[in-house]
């Protein structure tokens, strides 16, 4: 069995040099790991040496978890980055409108609420339907047939009875019919983007939409 003189010489016949620095004081890092290997190497049975194979499956498992651990630091530093980015991009959405999936919209005083709706194939007695906080029914627009694609509709707060609705928020659903069937296709809502914030702990961004309140950046459909 070959003699091990000294520590310095495990590292350079493993390619290995001794440059890495202890991060902390709680922290395991390679120099100490091949230390601990040496003083097994040094200290076992001569009769029941430590077999190559062995060997090398510690030093293979050793290295796995380090660079587990280096690559989750190196993803959350990414991570850390886009969010950045992502932030400062959110931030020129400050003022402009966007579409969300969000079934109803804010309505000013003198405003409107308008938004789209999603028909995955020609539909006829297509209808938008408005209703207040209540639940009350205010307005139904008719749009009548309509081919595939998205369709835009404009409630301009008037009501059923011609009298303008006060300001507020309001939901909209849609129906319409395919082959004599009634179905509801999706609708999205336009929205003025108020604000922009990071949850805590870098959960995730979030833009506040004026009187809507916040929604996520992941959920946007579309910016205009």
């Amino acid at each position: 069995m070959t003699a091990i003189t000294n520590d310095t010489t495990l590292f350079q016949t493993l390619g290995l040099s001794r440059e890495l620095q202890r991060k902390s004081s709680d922290e395991l890092q390679l120099e100490d790991f091949l230390d601990l290997m040496v003083t097994e190497l040094t200290h076992q049975d001569p009769f029941k040496p430590m077999e190559n194979s062995e060997l090398a499956s510690q030093i293979s498992q050793f290295a796995t978890v380090s660079g587990i651990d280096e690559l989750n630091t190196r993803f959350s530093d990414l991570s850390g980055s886009l969010l950045s980015d992502q932030s400062l991009q959110a931030a020129n959405l400050i003022g402009r409108s966007v579409l969300v999936p969000l079934g109803g919209g804010y309505l000013e005083t003198g405003g409107s609420i308008d938004g789209v709706v999603g028909l995955n194939d020609p539909a006829s007695d297509v209808t938008v339907s408005v209703y207040n906080a209540g639940g009350a029914l205010v307005r139904e627009i008719e749009l009548g047939t309509q081919t595939k694609g998205e369709v835009r509709f404009s409630w301009d707060g008037t009501t059923d009875t011609g009298e303008y609705a006060p300001a507020g928020q309001y939901q909209v659903s849609v129906r319409a019919s395919m082959n004599g069937e009634e179905f509801s296709p999706y609708v999205l809502t336009e929205a003025e983007v108020s604000s922009v914030s990071i949850g805590s702990g870098g959960q995730g961004l979030a833009l506040n939409l004026k009187g809507l309140g916040p929604i996520s950046f992941n959920d946007i459909a579309e910016i205009r």
